[in-house]
């Protein structure tokens, strides 16, 4: 209620966002492991990376949301509750391409979780009706219609368009960046580069001085 309302125009889009991403992650993930294609996999990386930090933004702005609201910052609602626990998934999924340096072995485990992980996107989406707590229902996506005001409605429909753009565009310069850090990756395990002590020469004892 009042001004801070205004929050929704953020964190709903933040929360499409984390489900977009972690779509799109799933997707890729289900795309390397048939394609075998370490770009599939780089693309999985990329969204699953923003999808952390749009979830992480969503969960900071339903705090400051909840606490004039609720009278709290946090409260084991199921919504939240599955939020986070998705966030902390999409973090572990991150911290398990860091197991190790081989892009085969990497991209296949990582592919694994990130076709298993896409799960939680419908149970913390419907979870507001699963289980009825604190967390307000759906207003928009409902069978009877929004439930708000059509000002309301458009002005959050373009900060949800406005928030896909900025999606590509992130997801563009992260796989540019992903592609990069593989190719150092590869020249360092390949030895492409050259060996210390390559330009030395043994002195030509042949000729006099």
């Amino acid at each position: 209620s009042g001004e801070v309302v205004r929050i929704m125009y953020v964190h709903v889009p933040s929360a499409w966002l984390a489900y977009l991403a972690f779509g799109v992650t799933m997707l890729a993930s289900a795309m390397y492991l048939w394609k075998h294609d370490l770009a599939w996999d780089r693309r999985a990386h990329a969204s699953a990376e923003v999808g952390v930090f749009f979830t992480g933004l969503a969960i900071g702005l339903g705090m400051i949301w909840g606490k004039p609201t609720w009278g709290v910052w946090w409260t084991w609602d199921a919504r939240l509750t599955l939020t986070a626990i998705m966030f902390f998934v999409y973090l572990g999924y991150l911290a398990l391409r860091r197991t190790t340096d081989d892009l085969d072995v990497r991209a296949n485990r990582a592919a694994i979780l990130g076709v298993l992980a896409i799960v939680q996107v419908p149970l913390v989406h419907f979870s507001v009706v699963l289980w009825r707590a604190l967390h307000q229902p759906p207003t928009i996506l409902r069978p009877e219609g929004p439930d708000m005001d059509a000002a309301m409605v458009v002005t959050l429909l373009i900060a949800v368009v406005s928030f896909t753009v900025m999606y590509v565009a992130m997801m563009v310069k992260r796989i540019e960046l992903a592609r990069l850090e593989d190719s150092i990756l590869i020249a360092e395990q390949t030895n492409a580069g050259p060996t210390a002590g390559e330009a030395v020469v043994a002195p030509d004892v042949g000729r006099g001085v």
